[in-house]
């Protein structure tokens, strides 16, 4: 018990921020009642870090892109459709809940005002600053801000965790591999961040300059270049045996090394909309998640689950604001590049989140419907109210005539590293039940049974 506890202790040790070199205490004076206050004396020293961070994908939630084959695109978050919350158009004041700004309500907010950039929502290191659920980035009510302020330092697991384990509105609900256990993890969790391990901050992989932080999520930034990968510490071959390290011309390091994801917490597996509104018990499942909730829809949940394995060559591609939609087909929101024909790509594991969401049945596109907010559909219940609302939001037409249509997203799997000793073993892909849907990725059966294993060009 004294050696668990001593682990535990260190773990949360470990995780928390670093306290800054210099004494804020001295810099920062109140009284303080809004965090623009507080961002107002941070410039004084810090101007030109408010610029950088102005220049960064996190204020803009948005970055120029090739993808689907055509020139650059701005694309991001401010401008994607998704299966969960659809999309932030007319819905700001709670999507922008985790912007790292202030204020960003509606499509007036200024991007150009450092004033609106939030210091302590990275740099907190007391564990105290929350932002308000709904409240367009604005801090929540309660937080001492001067307290707060005089105390900041590096970021952490937990700051970023703040909004990285928490996007979709819960823990677990969108990535998979990232939540709330990713912030105190042991070493069967994640080798990297834990504290028995290598203790990893975010950082570490996510290098940073001048504000600006390594890596793409694939689900906002399907054409970025800018990914990071295991080769930064790990060589191409760091297998004693030759084998191992000949897979590693077609296979990614996470497909072994990372057996099942939402290890700890259930993560959202799907989420149907076309049931919301419907006056039904709410029930749970077998993890105390809600199946059901008359705002949403459907939902089905999971836990310990073994990754979807596709061919990705770092680049995807995605489903664009306004593109034609086949509703009698599954529509992939976003999806991973690459064949087996293809040298650059390699077998990857991706958590797959299906959904069934509102589109307009004229114009056969997916929709943008306001759901937040007094005239959003969470409180009036009535599809071609949230529609007409968001739809004029985000400049679409809306024909009046709406149903809902199938859909897919791809999130790429590259947390809960588990132990060497963990990771995959033969059988597990080349077994008789094997992991691996060979067919799907393009080989006439498993090349160990079939001897076809350099089918690629």
């Amino acid at each position: 018990m004294h050696t668990r506890f001593t682990l535990l202790l260190a773990a949360v040790l470990f995780a928390l921020p670093a306290a800054a070199a210099v004494d804020h205490r001295e810099l920062i004076s109140g009284p303080v009642s809004k965090g623009e206050e507080i961002t107002r004396q941070c410039l004084e020293c810090h101007g030109e870090d408010a610029a950088e961070v102005m220049k960064t994908t996190h204020w803009s939630w948005s970055a120029a892109q090739k993808m689907n084959g055509q020139g650059s695109i701005d694309r991001g978050k401010k401008n994607a459709i998704n299966n969960f919350c659809v999309s932030i158009y007319a819905n700001e004041p709670r999507c922008t809940s985790c912007h790292i700004g202030y204020g960003w309500k509606d499509a007036s907010f200024d991007f150009s005002d450092p004033t609106k950039v939030d210091c302590l929502v990275c740099h907190d290191t007391t564990g105290t600053y929350k932002k308000e659920p709904t409240g367009a980035g604005q801090p929540a009510e309660g937080v001492d801000l001067l307290f707060v302020a005089q105390q900041v330092g590096a970021p952490s697991r937990v700051t970023c965790g703040a909004c990285h384990f928490f996007g979709g509105g819960g823990d677990a609900v969108k990535h998979g591999d990232l939540d709330s256990s990713m912030e105190f993890p042991d070493r069967n969790l994640d080798v990297h961040m834990a504290a028995e391990g290598n203790n990893f901050q975010c950082q570490e992989c996510h290098t940073t300059t001048d504000h600006q932080i390594s890596g793409r999520a694939m689900v906002v930034s399907p054409g970025s270049e800018d990914h990071i990968g295991c080769e930064k510490c790990h060589s191409a071959e760091p297998h004693r045996e030759s084998v191992l390290n000949r897979h590693f011309a077609a296979v990614a390091c996470q497909t072994c090394h990372i057996p099942a994801f939402a290890r700890e917490v259930p993560t959202k597996t799907s989420w149907d909309w076309s049931t919301a509104g419907q006056d039904r018990v709410i029930g749970k499942d077998q993890y105390g998640r809600p199946t059901y909730d008359k705002k949403k829809g459907d939902f089905t949940w999971g836990k310990n689950i073994v990754p979807t394995y596709r061919w990705y060559n770092g680049h995807a591609g995605a489903y664009l604001l306004g593109d034609k939609m086949n509703p009698a087909k599954v529509t992939e929101l976003n999806y991973p590049e690459g064949s087996i024909k293809d040298k650059t790509a390699k077998i990857y594991p991706f958590k797959e989140h299906t959904g069934k969401q509102i589109y307009d049945t004229e114009h056969n596109y997916f929709i943008t419907p306001q759901v937040f907010g007094k005239e959003g559909y969470w409180k009036t219940f009535d599809w071609n109210q949230a529609s007409a609302i968001g739809m004029k939001a985000s400049g679409l037409q809306y024909s009046g005539s709406y149903g809902f249509a199938p859909t897919i997203m791809y999130w790429r799997i590259n947390h809960m590293v588990a132990p060497k000793e963990q990771a995959l073993g033969c059988l597990d892909c080349h077994g008789d039940n094997g992991r691996l849907d060979w067919k799907a990725l393009g080989y006439r059966g498993d090349p160990m049974a079939t001897g076809k294993t350099a089918r690629r060009k």
